[in-house]
């Protein structure tokens, strides 16, 4: 992990520039320096706002490279049963087929990419925490910000890699965090909670900028309301849930609606350029080309058709026929090249009907998980599911719901079978190399070598 901390103090702020040119209020500063000293960066609210911002930017990557965004749902969906690859890469190949190397390029690049979003994030929180000139509502404001976006990273680091080292240190800490051991999962959640519950408290719920890309109140309610859900704390998760529920602001349009910038579901985006998603490039294609990621005929299959055609069915799929095979495009993102109107959705309402219809169920509240799955249907143009399921029955048809809403979507579903223990049941039928050791990723190799701290996930070793 040496090459993730280095000696020089790197506040991770990007030039803002470009963005600025095409969102015209998400931030109306000048583009700051790559590096200035932290007495520069947090003199000031707007110098502050600026290194703040550039933690988005650098989330958001290129579109036309792996990201953050494209790694923890591609690579994830193959894996699953979610998406099918239909190219070559060896790399990827691995993922769809289960047979992940501890060498393997994405993995590293994905493993980076996380910790150096922590990296960054540190350096702010320590600046802003250090800086006495700001005014108090923006190192509030700038606080709840990074401290939401480093318990994003931390989240998928959890979630895909297991047990990870726990760095809350800016680069002055380089040298003990060159060889921190990994920390054990609870006591990392238990950051991550303690991050998000100091980012609801210090945010306001009104959102700074437009087009909803940058974190409020709602954002860090909602990821809390997944965290709950994930760790089996279903009071909170139902709590959090029905924060962002009743809050002004929000609603579930129609299904081809959703996935536009100005949508009124959406709780946190990452703006980019053009306005043209990294989904919508890997996910669309012209006519007669084979896209490169899909949906298996099994899950398009398993949407409804009677009484009514399902919306998502509809709307977010799009069949097409080469050479005698039927491919099932994902049709959420629908702009692939010049520009376009769609971001990338990282929290949306939907979502937040789903946990709490599953924290409901789990609690027994059955008829409240029902008006909470039949929200979700409804605006699918779905009839209501039937009163007389029980809790086994309503659990099955939430996990149903939670595929069809949120295919191809960073990871849901690969990290629902992962969460519910279900993993081994649903794909080693379909999975010819399936083992129950690949629910966690390898750490990558090349870090293991760099920090002899680090211990290997069991089913990767040489």
């Amino acid at each position: 992990m040496r090459k993730l901390f280095r000696k020089e103090i790197s506040i991770g702020v990007v030039s803002l520039a470009l963005l600025v040119t095409s969102c015209a209020k998400f931030v109306e500063l000048g583009a700051p320096p790559n590096q200035v000293s932290y007495q520069d960066a947090f003199a000031t609210d707007a110098s502050a706002q600026s290194v703040v911002l550039g933690l988005y930017v650098s989330m958001t990557g290129n579109n036309n490279n792996p990201n953050i965004s494209s790694m923890t749902t591609l690579h994830t969906g193959v894996a699953a049963d979610e998406l099918e690859y239909n190219a070559t890469d060896a790399g990827i190949l691995e993922f769809a087929n289960n047979g992940l190397l501890n060498t393997n390029a994405s993995v590293a690049s994905l493993w980076s990419m996380l910790f150096q979003s922590i990296k960054n994030t540190n350096n702010a929180i320590s600046g802003l925490q250090r800086s006495s000139t700001l005014t108090s509502r923006m190192q509030n404001q700038l606080l709840g910000e990074a401290k939401f976006l480093r318990a994003y990273a931390y989240f998928y680091l959890v979630n895909l890699y297991g047990d990870v080292p726990l760095s809350l240190t800016d680069d002055y800490g380089v040298f003990e965090n060159a060889v921190l051991p990994r920390t054990a999962l609870d006591l990392v959640y238990g950051q991550i909670v303690d991050d998000l519950l100091d980012a609801e408290d210090k945010l306001d719920a009104a959102y700074q900028g437009t087009f909803r890309a940058r974190v409020n109140k709602h954002a860090a309610s909602a990821l809390l309301a997944r965290v709950y859900l994930y760790r089996n704390d279903f009071p909170n998760a139902e709590r959090y849930a029905t924060k962002v529920l009743t809050a002004t602001g929000y609603e579930l349009p129609a299904p081809a609606a959703t996935f536009v910038n100005n949508s009124n579901e959406v709780i946190f985006q990452l703006a980019n350029l053009t306005g043209v998603t990294t989904f919508g490039i890997n996910y669309v294609t012209a006519t007669n080309v084979i896209p490169g990621y899909s949906i298996p005929e099994r899950v398009y299959d398993g949407f409804e058709t009677a009484p009514n055609v399902d919306l998502r069915r509809s709307s977010w799929i799009a069949p097409k026929t080469i050479s005698d095979r039927t491919y099932y495009a994902v049709n959420k993102y629908t702009v692939a090249s010049g520009t376009g109107n769609e971001y990338h959705v990282v929290l949306r309402l939907a979502e937040q009907y789903l946990i709490r219809a599953e924290a409901r169920a789990r609690g027994d509240d059955l008829m409240g998980a029902k008006a909470d799955l039949d929200a979700i249907r409804s605006r699918a143009g779905l009839t209501a599911v039937s009163d007389g399921l029980t809790q086994a029955q309503l659990l099955e048809a939430i996990e149903q719901e939670r595929l069809h809403e949120l295919f191809g979507e960073y990871g849901h579903r690969w990290l629902d079978l992962k969460r519910t223990n279900r993993a081994n049941e649903v794909l080693a039928p379909i999975k010819a190399n399936w083992q129950p050791t690949d629910v966690l990723y390898p750490i990558p190799q090349s870090q293991i070598l760099l920090n002899p701290s680090l211990n290997q996930n069991d089913g990767y070793a040489d």
